[in-house]
């Protein structure tokens, strides 16, 4: 068995759905399941539903109709019949959120926003699973909810592994094409949880961790994997291949196109993961597997936009030592900062974070309490793995230099 990953790229639109469709006509779709993310940047417009919900009510109404029009442009791409199911199984999933809005009472913004912002992979598997039976591709619905089992950490959950494998084993059939969602688990109360953003990824993992499976694509509109995000770069090259290692240390420096939680399974039990571009299925991509390094052996910039950096000194020139660093790790853990880079001195102590959860300003209150705090805000991180030094002159020309930081293999800088 297989999996296949889609992102909300490659089902974007009508075309997209489509395109899919003949991925899996030139591939084959037997004894394989796809894990399909929402559509576009409806993730985005679900979160808006949210904002709108907590800051102004007045513009909830529009918020949820930009979502319906989006999915009814794309069901008339694609079921000429008016009158076909899938109309009124999409209605059926809107409603759904309009209910739990109306009648919830919870005042906590994580829970609400995982029991709405999921409704995207819901209403993208929904269109999908009715288009290939359309175009007479049999396949199964799976609501992943009743098999990836999680805490109620809403919004930054972790997955109850016993539970997870116990449910997939006993639960999905090998021998179909199954259709689930991507970034969606649930808690022991069966309310909807989310693996983080771009957690689609994850959820193939799970999946093919707990089912066996001989391989994992991810589908993307690059070519595979590259040396950099050809969004902030003008040269770049595909990498044919990368050892798990050098895979998980690209990914925990923040390369985008593989997910930082997804190859520890994969890794754990040695499944090959592909990562192909959907306009040219049959191209080979790039395969992350056993071996060593990379291939070719070039270096790799990675760049983390709108982070954080800290800089934190003594009140009275006395030791930043180990109470206060575990003082201070604790309040970034409590704040939900994901720390990307520390260095520190005796009398200080510098940090670049990742402000994910907007807590940013509490921080800093209890922060200035008891330590002199320098902050810049909107900085990039940039990450070269295996830095040359033209590689490093690249990146320096033109931008104010924060912070330096360099291993044998890694140079990290924090630029203005």
């Amino acid at each position: 068995m297989r999996i296949f990953k889609f992102g909300g790229a490659s089902v974007k639109d009508a075309a997209g759905v489509k395109n899919v469709v003949k991925v899996l006509q030139e591939t084959g779709h037997g004894n394989t399941l796809l894990v399909v993310s929402a559509m576009g940047k409806i993730t985005n417009a679900m979160e808006a539903i949210v904002n709108a919900y907590f800051a102004d009510k007045n513009k909830l109404s529009d918020s949820i109709q930009e979502v319906v029009d989006y999915h009814d442009t794309i069901l008339k791409g694609l079921f000429e019949n008016p009158n076909h199911a899938i109309f009124s199984a999409t209605k059926v999933l809107i409603d759904e959120v309009k209910g739990f809005l109306a009648w919830n009472k919870s005042p906590k913004y994580n829970f609400v926003y995982d029991q709405v912002v999921g409704y995207g992979e819901l209403l993208s598997t929904t269109i999908i699973s009715a288009y290939l039976q359309e175009v007479g591709i049999e396949n199964n619905w799976v609501d992943v909810r009743n098999f990836i089992k999680t805490d109620n950490s809403y919004r930054d959950v972790t997955v109850n592994w016993e539970k997870t494998q116990e449910r997939v084993a006993a639960g999905i059939d090998r021998k179909k094409l199954n259709v689930t969602q991507g970034f969606l688990g649930s808690d022991d109360n069966n309310f909807t949880t989310t693996l983080g953003r771009e957690g689609s990824d994850y959820t193939a993992a799970i999946l093919a961790y707990c089912l066996n499976v001989d391989s994992v694509t991810i589908w993307k509109d690059v070519p595979g994997v590259l040396n950099a995000d050809p969004r902030y770069f003008e040269e770049t090259q595909l990498l044919h291949k990368i050892s798990y290692s050098e895979a998980i240390e690209l990914a925990f420096y923040g390369a985008s196109v593989i997910h930082p939680k997804t190859l520890q399974p994969l890794q754990g039990k040695e499944i090959p993961l592909h990562v192909k571009s959907f306009v040219n299925p049959k191209e080979a991509g790039t395969t992350v597997g056993k071996g060593i390094g990379i291939e070719p052996y070039v270096p790799c910039f990675i760049v983390k936009k709108n982070q954080v950096l800290l800089k934190l000194s003594s009140l009275d020139f006395s030791f930043i030592v180990e109470d206060s660093i575990s003082e201070l790790f604790k309040l970034f853990h409590d704040h939900k900062m994901k720390v990307d880079l520390i260095q520190n001195s005796a009398i200080s102590f510098s940090v670049c974070l990742d402000n994910r959860f907007g807590r940013l300003q509490d921080l800093l209150g209890l922060l200035k309490s008891r330590f002199k705090v320098e902050c810049h805000e909107s900085v990039s991180l940039y990450t070269i793995r295996h830095f040359t030094g033209e590689a490093i002159a690249s990146l320096q020309n033109g931008h104010q230099v924060l912070m330096e930081q360099r291993a044998n293999e890694t140079l990290q800088l924090v630029v203005k």
